[in-house]
């Protein structure tokens, strides 16, 4: 993974926000792709990702809601995330929305990414003057919109072979299924008492690896179109690449977001386990899903 010495500046002009703060680092990429795991070696390094966050996946409740309330605008949700583009390409509508993301960052709802002391001190998100950034795959589609605030954010793209995105979506899917059709059984008379309806079988497209295949394709393909068009403020990863050298892969990750001490990050991804790479390897399904596609996969970069 080479990183252009121009990325590697730390705080200075190229660091600041459109207001007084450090720009954000922005982690992109598809679902399963190895985000939460970057994000949290990072995090461990310094890197603030918000004081609220949903267990387990290092993505702040305050950012994630916002995008899904820009998908909301257009219909559109994690996996059907490409409506999106009609609001980007309506000029009046996309600065309304600007606008409603400016007045949330300073807005108190801010609180619940900045907590209670670094509120009381900046009493805004863009006042931020540490390393800080957010994961949230949605942000893939809603990038620009975010750039129109943070013109100068760090992007950093993780990408996955694709079949094993695939897998690990349908093994998500059936433990949610089997989990919510459990809860609901246990639980059915309460029910009938709920003003708002229950998910209770989500995110069934994806028993089939098909479709989590394509939806692979159109997150990798647009994560790394901006990746393109960004240039040398852009960084892409492969999730393989850092399973193999983790400690390497963290040390230039660090250097690209302006992160100091990387020690304990390093412990952060002590337990990687380097078989998970090209884990369909070891399915005859799998393999053989791989073969049938291996143009597709090739086009993406595998």
């Amino acid at each position: 993974m080479a990183i252009d010495e121009a990325t590697t500046n730390n705080v200075g002009i190229a660091d600041r926000t459109s207001g007084t703060g450090r720009r954000p680092v922005i982690i992109i990429g598809m679902h399963r792709s190895g985000t939460s795991m970057l994000s949290q070696a990072l995090e461990a390094a310094g890197l603030f990702l918000g004081w609220r966050q949903l267990p387990e996946h290092q993505e702040a409740q305050f950012f994630l809601r916002l995008n899904m309330w820009v998908m909301l605008q257009t219909s559109a949700g994690w996996e059907t995330p490409e409506s999106v583009r009609y609001l980007l390409d309506r000029p009046q509508a996309r600065e309304a929305v600007v606008e409603y993301l400016r007045f949330a960052l300073r807005s108190p709802r801010a609180m619940s990414y900045l907590g209670p002391v670094r509120y009381g001190r900046h009493r805004s998100v863009e006042r931020l003057d540490e390393p800080w950034g957010w994961k949230d795959p949605r942000t893939t589609f809603t990038l620009p919109l975010w750039l129109d605030i943070f013109p100068n954010a760090k992007i950093v793209h993780v990408v996955r072979h694709g079949v094993d995105v695939a897998a690990s979506l349908r093994v998500r899917q059936r433990t949610i299924e089997r989990d919510s059709l459990d809860r609901f059984r246990r639980q059915r008379r309460h029910h009938l008492f709920r003003t708002k309806l229950s998910e209770l079988t989500p995110g069934l497209r994806f028993e089939s690896l098909e479709e989590g295949l394509s939806l692979w394709e159109r997150y990798t393909r647009e994560a790394s179109q901006a990746v393109t068009r960004l240039g040398e403020r852009a960084l892409e990863l492969r999730y393989e690449d850092f399973l193999a050298s983790p400690a390497q892969c963290i040390d230039d990750l660090a250097e690209f977001c302006g992160l100091d001490d990387t020690s304990k990050a390093v412990a952060a991804v002590a337990h990687v386990d380097a078989d998970r790479a090209f884990a369909y390897r070891e399915s005859r399904e799998l393999r053989a899903f791989a073969e049938q596609n291996a143009d597709r996969l090739g086009a993406r970069g595998y």
